[in-house]
């Protein structure tokens, strides 16, 4: 048995290069955008991933596939193509499911408001969420058929892409919020609950309520220092605090020193 967890990239480390590394950053990019609620970049980055998994799958089908750097004309017909491959062809996940998963990824895409402006409800967070899991299975599955690392470690790796993310971020239910991992320091908590509600100007009160802030000097110690920072900004009249670019900026950096992909 083995006692060293194999890495995403031992796990796909049959699948050829060119097409191993493309794939491996386009989940990277993708999973960093869903972790810093980049919902809009998510359906562009599954896009794109969606075009060099479909690659893949006509190589490995084939023999051939359509050169990188050359457009997909049509990632639909492309997928159908692979669905009519005789049986003998590959295995019918290859041919015939992943291909449609990877059709309904890349339409939420294209027809969305990932892909364009406009629409009566803005259905990102869902849209991105259902690609962001597509992704996941089409990594899995990947994972499952090519077995080229020790089978527990397998397993290991498949689990770990399931499990959801647990978000830094709790939206208890009357209005509060938490940060769920109370060790962060007073500062960095305050920075990922205004990134939660991002264009929302929330009373300092209740930033010092949410993080569980004990005195009285919450905005001298933590709201004053990174408003001088220019992380966020406080308005004294209406006693309330906004995160700022930088604060964005600063708050999607906590969120990547957080986050585990394998």
């Amino acid at each position: 048995m083995s006692t060293t967890p194999s890495t995403l990239d031992d796990a796909l480390s049959a699948i050829p290069a060119p097409f191993q590394a493309r794939i491996l950053a386009g989940y990277r990019d993708l999973k960093s955008a869903w972790t810093e609620r980049q919902f809009d970049t998510c359906g562009i980055r599954a896009g794109k991933l969606c075009e060099t998994l479909l690659r893949y799958l006509q190589h490995e089908l084939t023999g051939t596939s359509t050169p990188f750097g050359t457009k997909i004309q049509n990632l639909t017909d492309e997928c159908l193509k692979l669905e009519k491959l005789p049986a003998g062809s590959g295995h019918e996940s290859l041919r015939v499911v992943m291909p449609r998963a990877l059709n309904f990824a890349y339409t939420l895409r294209n027809k969305r408001d990932a892909g364009h402006i406009g629409g009566d409800v803005d259905a990102n967070e869902i849209d991105a969420a259902t690609a962001v899991r597509l992704m996941d299975w089409c990594l899995s599955e990947l994972i499952r058929l090519t077995l080229s690392v020790p089978l527990e470690d397998a397993q290991a790796l498949l689990d770990a892409i399931a499990e959801r993310e647990i978000a830094l971020v709790w939206a208890v239910p009357g209005g509060k919020r938490r940060v769920l991992d109370p060790t962060l320091a007073k500062a960095d908590q305050t920075l990922l609950v205004l990134y939660h509600d991002i264009d929302t100007a929330i009373p300092v009160e209740d930033l010092a309520d949410w993080i569980g802030y004990k005195g009285h000097n919450f905005k001298s110690r933590v709201v004053v220092p990174l408003h001088d920072k220019r992380l966020i900004e406080f308005d004294e009249d209406t006693r309330t605090v906004i995160l700022s670019p930088k604060g964005k900026a600063a708050a999607e950096a906590i969120i990547r020193s957080r986050k585990k992909v394998p």
